[in-house]
């Protein structure tokens, strides 16, 4: 992959004009960008005295860092509007603090049986085996914690975590975020995905990273290589613009999906970055076209200083009306807002429901178009008697386990004779006693 002007001029100007040095990470990590002055230096801008005055104060609270590679993206001719400058350089709008703002909005720590650990729903982890990355995303949901070195995960850490996924046997499936993974080096990563490789409880391992964005280069052979050991594991990334899809992001995927890694990305909603149907049309389908699969559409969070990024829901709403029926089914991510207190990912689509009765279904579809969908005349459910050690039912599963149903699950399970979930400290039952 032949570099371009620019980023020959970056290196330049750096001091090391080595092609082979601009695609080996390692290179990239040392050269991040840090300062004001040098991003000044490097693009060619000027920044007046007030300017960086108040982007002196946002970096003393929320860090810079942007690597020499995702640098080389911004369009220095119009860097205000520009969607790679918005998620990498520091605004001062992110030292206004909302009320509504929480340094942990989705109770990460508080859902957290051991460090590193946040143990939310009922079969899953998120295990934080990082805090460092190769970008701090302005938009980032951890900002309390990306960068802290006072928070750097050590080898007893992981260990903890490791021992908690041991010792507690419903949970199959888990993922390693951050931080990035992939800042790790491969042979600790190698260890880590190795001791949870013997969990036999532990059916796939999935990692978040945002490297093929902003670091593609990590994606190397020994990587590759090394991640082919440990299948199934699924791979999440972080394309929020088709900007951010270059010839070297195109290259880093490629090696993922040809490794054999089922890829997925997950996008937030931000303003002024990519809250247009016409911009997540061609992101979702150029990652479908690199074999990614769309997953989740993220409502910005209520994170510290991220006012200025947030969108009304209804804007979500408006982008999905735009996409489904309008784009392959396969392109369509799902939209969610991680909701605040540890509530987790709910799912916020348009209503394509508009009425039923005990008879008929009354749809409308992406035209506006309404249909009627007829129920069955008789419906019998198939009895049973909760006796599961003498089930005679012909559809038999190996693997059947037994749980205990939660939430709107229980209202739902014929076993469970729950009827009401009732919230906590409800002033109707409180003036009951």
């Amino acid at each position: 992959m032949v570099i371009s002007q620019r980023q020959k001029e970056i290196m330049e100007a750096i001091g090391d004009a080595s092609i082979g040095s601009w695609r080996d990470w390692r290179w990239q990590i040392k050269h991040c960008i840090r300062s004001i002055d040098t991003f000044q230096e490097l693009l060619g801008i000027t920044f007046s005295e007030f300017q960086r005055e108040q982007f002196t104060a946002t970096i003393n609270k929320f860090p810079l860092s942007i690597t020499p590679y995702y640098l080389s993206l911004i369009d220095s001719e119009a860097y205000n509007n520009d969607p790679i400058f918005k998620q990498s350089f520091p605004g001062i709008e992110e030292t206004r603090i909302m009320k509504s703002e929480m340094s942990d909005p989705l109770h990460e720590d508080q859902d957290s049986p051991v460090v590193g650990i946040t143990h939310r729903y009922p079969d899953r982890v998120l295990f934080i085996v990082s805090n460092i990355c190769a970008m701090y995303c302005r938009h980032c949901t951890r900002k309390r914690r990306v960068g802290d070195k006072d928070s750097i995960p050590n080898k007893m850490q992981i260990r903890e975590g490791i021992n908690y996924i041991k010792r507690t046997p419903q949970i199959r499936d888990v993922l390693l975020s951050g931080g990035d993974p992939f800042l790790l080096s491969t042979a600790y990563l190698d260890w880590i995905l190795t001791e949870l490789g013997k969990i036999k409880h532990v059916e796939v391992v999935r990692i978040g990273t945002r490297t093929p964005v902003v670091l593609p280069y990590r994606i190397d052979t020994e990587l590759v290589t090394m991640l082919k050991k440990h299948q199934p594991i699924w791979i999440n990334t972080h394309f929020n613009h088709p900007r951010e899809l270059t010839g070297s992001s195109r290259e880093a995927i490629a090696k993922l999906a040809d490794g054999g890694f089922p890829l997925g990305n997950q996008t937030v909603l931000l303003s002024g970055v990519n809250d247009c149907p016409r911009i997540m049309r061609s992101l979702v389908q150029k990652l479908v076209a690199n074999r990614i699969r769309p997953y989740y559409l993220y409502q910005c969070d209520l994170s510290e200083g991220l006012s200025h990024f947030r969108t009304p829901v209804g804007k979500g709403i408006e982008i999905m009306e735009s996409l489904i029926g309008h784009t392959s089914g396969f392109c369509v991510p799902t939209f969610v807002v991680d909701a605040p207190g540890g509530a987790g990912k709910i799912p916020v689509m348009p209503n394509y429901l508009i009425s039923w009765s005990t008879n008929k279904v009354v749809f409308r579809n992406y035209e506006g178009v309404i249909s009627v969908y007829k129920e069955p005349d008789s419906y019998e459910p198939t009895f049973c008697d909760r006796n599961c050690d003498k089930c005679e039912m012909p559809l038999t599963l190996d693997d059947a386990d037994e749980r205990k149903a939660i939430g709107i699950e229980k209202l739902l399970a014929d076993y469970d004779k729950t009827i009401s979930l009732i919230p906590r400290n409800n002033e109707r039952l409180a003036r009951r006693k």
